[in-house]
């Protein structure tokens, strides 16, 4: 198997397992990505992290398998590459990405994606696409503009620069950057926290997150959305095990429902 599935209590992990392309993936891959996270989501769990086994995240596409002036570009990304990062993006729980080594192309896409990035100090993250000739794809366009800026998004889609994990935490591609050898500890240690925490509230944040996001909801807006979701997770267990747990002065034991 090229991806892999690992699930422990309430958090999994999908581990890219092609260690001797840098997880460089094929159609098939992808394919085992999206499979391995309906098996997660049927298995209820409330945090999934995903990973790269080996020297990096992920390289990208592998292009050995590319048939340049014959394929069709366009439906590649439709049926291929947009489906698992759309699938990443709208997991119905917390997603997290522990980046190390190269982390481009898809890779990039599949990291972005996630509601959190940590990536090693040293990895290389960004878009060679300019080497290729060909467009930067996997939702880069939304991820880069959205969280950089056009000049950035535009200046690192025209030079093919490769940030490092440093870089790319400064400047707010990422979450936060941390030595190679701490990063993916530190990305499990945040996903098990979440996944014990009051998981129900918090898809009702990436639901509205997201709808601020691709939608532009103004604060108004947000403010009559955060009523809807708040008298969501009023009814919810864990709201009644969060407040009681408040006023009794004890921790919370959370269980996602």
């Amino acid at each position: 198997m090229s991806v892999n599935l690992s699930i422990d209590g309430a958090m999994a992990e999908v581990a890219l397992n092609r260690p001797d392309k840098l997880n460089a993936m094929r159609e098939a891959d992808v394919g085992e990505i999206v499979v391995a996270l309906d098996r997660a989501e049927q298995q209820q769990v409330r945090a999934v992290l995903i990973r790269g086994e080996g020297a990096g995240f992920c390289a990208g596409r592998d292009l050995s398998e590319a048939d340049p002036g014959n394929e069709d570009g366009e439906q590649i990304l439709e049926t291929v590459v947009n489906p698992v990062v759309r699938r990443i993006a709208t997991f119905p729980a917390p997603t997290f990405a522990s980046v190390h080594g190269p982390c481009l192309g898809l890779g990039l896409g599949l990291a972005l994606a996630c509601d959190v990035v940590y990536i090693a100090d040293d990895a290389k993250i960004g878009s060679p696409f300019a080497r290729i000739g060909a467009v930067l794809d996997s939702g880069g366009h939304s991820f880069l503009v959205s969280r950089l800026g056009m000049h950035r998004a535009l200046e690192l889609i025209y030079s093919g620069r490769l940030l490092s994990g440093t870089e790319a935490a400064a400047i707010g591609l990422v979450n936060q950057s941390f030595p190679p050898d701490a990063v993916l500890d530190r990305t499990r240690k945040l996903a098990a926290q979440v996944a014990s925490g009051p998981t129900a509230a918090f898809m009702e944040s990436k639901r509205l997150v997201r709808r601020i996001e691709e939608e532009g909801l103004g604060l108004f807006e947000v403010l009559r959305r955060e009523a809807i979701s708040q008298g969501v997770a009023a009814r919810t267990e864990d709201y009644k095990e969060g407040i009681s747990a408040f006023i009794q002065k004890r921790p919370p034991k959370f269980s996602g429902k």
